[in-house]
């Protein structure tokens, strides 16, 4: 059974930084892309970034600049570096990873910034 764990979410100061971690167990084949999102409070889950296999990667507009997502494709790990935290960035980040088009999420991991 696939399980996808995040870690590395906490409490920072505006301006600081988190990075975020993803560990997957159970994978038996090949995971197409991984990503992260997030849902803020009174919001709708949105995407924050992805990446394919091959590295090509994607990022909300809002997070450009200030976010980067990496992942190993050996260890089936994804991870996100998020620099230069805004209020606005508060939210449950949830660790997404798509296999042969099912997509598997973790329990979510939470980001916390203080103005």
């Amino acid at each position: 059974q696939v399980h996808l764990v995040e870690s590395g979410g906490g409490l920072v100061q505006a301006g600081g930084s988190l990075r975020l971690s993803c560990a997957t167990f159970g994978i038996t084949g090949s995971i197409n892309d991984m990503g992260w999102y997030r849902q803020g409070p009174q919001k709708q889950r949105e995407l924050v970034a992805s990446i394919t296999r091959g590295g090509s990667t994607n990022y909300l507009d809002a997070v450009k600049g200030r976010f980067t997502i990496s992942r190993d494709n050996a260890k089936n790990t994804v991870s996100l570096q998020m620099n230069s935290l805004k209020p606005e960035d508060t939210a449950v980040y949830y660790c997404n990873a798509r296999i042969n088009q099912r997509d598997f999420w973790g329990q979510g991991t939470q980001v916390t910034v203080s103005s």
